[in-house]
């Protein structure tokens, strides 16, 4: 847990027409990660009996936005296996209903959702600048998130925002997210949206907030 820090991500994203007809409008949650961790129990298998009573709540605000498994698990147990192995370190985190039912407390308290709402940051097809949005952030939280863009695509200008980091200290206080020196960490999030590669906003380039990621 280097600066004893770990990650909670939330994820903007589309779904594929083909995975859903009635993709989320509104910040879901990609995962909740130490942003460094060695001691991963990985035999501890992924369990959703475990997780039986969150999966309303799952379902709603941490949907697989990538996978058409008809039983829409294998999201929850890629974040499980690769990060909730290693949060596990903590009290806090150390079951399976404990990781994802902390992640999705952690989402309901940063409500994300109404933070932009509330700080006139809304989904338009006109651009924003994204030091404004990042100012409205830290505004608002206290604390300066990490923010990431999918590019700008062949001939466009803008680039789209896709997803918002927060960080946290391990009593689960919110942090100034840092850019780690190594960002090649396998803690790091890497998330492809078709061909395109999340990162780290451009601050001068014009930014896109769709209703949905394409």
């Amino acid at each position: 847990w280097a600066h004893a820090t770990h990650i909670l991500c939330f994820c903007f994203l589309q779904m594929n027409a083909n995975d859903c007809h009635d993709p989320p409008k509104y910040w879901t949650i990609h995962g909740l990660w130490p942003d460094r961790a060695e001691d991963c129990n990985r035999t501890w298998h992924f369990n959703v009996t475990e997780i039986k009573d969150l999966l309303s709540d799952m379902r709603h605000y941490w949907p697989d936005v990538l996978h058409s498994s008809l039983n829409r698990t294998h999201f929850w147990k890629h974040e499980w296996d690769k990060h909730g192995t290693c949060a596990a370190t903590l009290e806090v985190l150390n079951s399976q209903k404990k990781y994802f039912g902390k992640a999705l407390e952690l989402y309901q308290r940063v409500d994300l959702n109404g933070c932009l709402l509330k700080s006139g940051i809304k989904p338009s097809s006109s651009y924003y600048k994204m030091t404004a949005i990042k100012e409205a952030l830290t505004r608002f939280y206290g604390v300066t998130p990490k923010i990431q863009c999918l590019p700008p695509e062949e001939g466009e200008k803008a680039q789209t925002i896709g997803q918002i980091e927060f960080c946290f200290t391990k009593e689960l206080q919110l942090i100034n997210c840092v850019a780690l020196k190594d960002e090649s960490n396998p803690m790091q999030a890497h998330l492809k949206l078709g061909t395109a590669e999340l990162s780290v906003c451009n601050e001068t380039l014009p930014t896109y907030y769709p209703s949905e990621v394409q």
